[in-house]
């Protein structure tokens, strides 16, 4: 399993267990909490009607008296009410009295009159002077739906210390706020779950966050680990952009004792003609010779520290362009002033060697990359084009764009490439001898196109054509 998906996973899981606790805490409180809410209304308002009550009950008319009357007019009345966009219809409260005995001598349904509850939990407390209440079913047997009481003690009026003459019970059905309780759940679990989406977004975000560094950063040590070149992860102020500097750091330095172990073993190698040349000719020269023998060992000995130097230069160049992960700066380059400056490096070349150019190029292409390293790479493809053309030959240097590329082509007129060197022709060092001269180039000319080629994201191929060789150079357009 990714660890992306891991990470999520263990967020969600995580978030997902805390929101569930939580919401289960709260949608379990709401019920008992409602139903304290209305017990207190419940004493409250007990104790304000057993004060109202006091006076018909020490004068024997409390089923008949204003008491009762006014009670009678309530549960008539409709309410039109919405609480919480719940209707609510009429009075739901019932109203018992007993006498000191604890005898039901008034009820606002008329069903208990004269039943002894005095054993009742509201009734028998409320005598004994302590808070009575009680909870019981609606109907014998009815486990569901509950019924809550509250008793509140009744004080013969004006008689001082109080006497207990009665007990006033105030009723409610507990269904009656259960839509309430009902609302309030789902409210709760509404919300929960708006929680538990948003934090798997958040969750989501962050674990995308981590892994798309991590993957850059794995994508970035396989690509080291494989030998591609490969641009250093993008800078981040946290531990993945400091691991990513810190395996960046020891690319470097494991690339560049490489790299140096390498161009020293190369140089050296190719060093060792030259240098054998230039001692045998010293070593003759130290002798008598005739004038034009002494002249034809001095001419050897520039020759080859001529071939050296120009060695070294080149080798030097391609380190740079090989070094180099990525474009160190990209801007747009117009091909007519490309193709401008490499002819007129060469121009003298040309001349020299009695070849004609042909610049084929429509107006305003353009490609996106780095003139200097473009510039130095063409001229590299038309030295080797001047180098193989015979004389009074015709490179031909052209551009097309085909989509979102350009191809730039190098076409001469020469022998064309041996079939058993076409495979070896962007190796270092690797070099063909020239059909005028019969000397052979350092070989580092096509390898630092190629690398060239390959920091701009294109690419460089050399195939033989009718007639001679034919380079193309594939480059994103601007």
């Amino acid at each position: 399993m990714r660890i992306g998906v891991r990470l999520f996973l263990g967020f969600f899981l995580i978030t997902g267990l805390a929101a569930f606790f939580v919401m289960r805490v709260f949608v379990n409180e709401v019920k008992p909490g409602v139903r304290q809410a209305m017990e207190s209304t419940l004493v409250d308002t007990a104790n304000v009607l057993a004060v109202m009550a006091a006076d018909d009950l020490a004068e024997g008319h409390i089923a008949d008296g204003q008491f009762a009357r006014d009670l009678q007019a309530a549960a008539e009345r409709e309410v039109d009410a919405h609480i919480w966009q719940i209707p609510k219809k009429r009075v739901d409260y019932r109203v018992s009295i007993t006498d000191a005995q604890g005898v039901v001598v008034f009820d606002s349904r008329g069903g208990e009159v004269g039943r002894d509850n005095s054993r009742w939990n509201d009734v028998y407390r409320t005598l004994r002077g302590q808070y009575g209440a009680r909870s019981s079913p609606e109907s014998p047997g009815d486990e569901v739906h509950t019924v809550m009481h509250v008793a509140a003690p009744i004080h013969a009026p004006g008689v001082t210390p109080a006497r207990l003459i009665g007990v006033l019970t105030l009723s409610q059905p507990n269904r009656t706020f259960e839509p309430f309780i009902a609302a309030s759940q789902q409210s709760i679990l509404r919300r929960g779950g708006w929680l538990i989406g948003l934090s798997a977004l958040i969750g989501l975000a962050m674990t995308w966050w981590l892994s798309r560094g991590i993957g850059r950063l794995n994508r970035y040590a396989q690509a080291v680990s494989a030998g591609l070149p490969v641009a250093p992860p993008k800078p981040r102020r946290d531990e993945i952009g400091d691991l990513g500097q810190a395996l960046e750091t020891m690319r470097r330095k494991l690339e560049g004792k490489d790299y140096v172990e390498q161009y020293v073993q190369s140089l050296t190698h190719e060093m060792k003609s030259p240098l054998a040349g230039i001692r045998g000719a010293a070593e003759l020269l130290q002798e008598p010779l005739p004038e034009a023998e002494r002249q034809r060992f001095a001419r050897n000995i520039l020759e080859q520290q001529q071939r050296l130097t120009e060695t070294i230069d080149k080798l030097l160049a391609l380190a740079e362009v090989e070094q180099h992960g990525w474009l160190q700066s990209r801007e747009p380059v117009a091909l007519q002033d490309l193709f401008s400056q490499a002819t007129g490096a060469v121009r003298t070349r040309l001349d020299a060697a009695d070849v004609r150019l042909e610049v084929q190029l429509a107006d305003g292409l353009a490609v996106h990359g780095d003139g200097f390293l473009l510039r130095q790479a063409l001229s590299n493809l038309l030295d080797n084009a001047i180098a193989f053309s015979p004389r009074g030959g015709r490179i031909v240097l052209s551009a097309v764009a085909q989509g979102d590329q350009v191809e730039i082509s190098v076409r001469d007129d020469g022998p064309g490439v041996p079939d058993y060197a076409l495979e070896r022709v962007f190796e270092r060092f690797y070099s063909l001898a020239a059909p005028a001269t019969g000397q052979r180039g350092t070989g580092l000319g096509l390898p630092f196109v190629r690398e060239v080629a390959r920091l701009h994201g294109g690419s460089v191929t050399l195939v033989n054509a009718e007639g001679g060789a034919l380079a193309v150079v594939v480059l994103p357009v601007a």
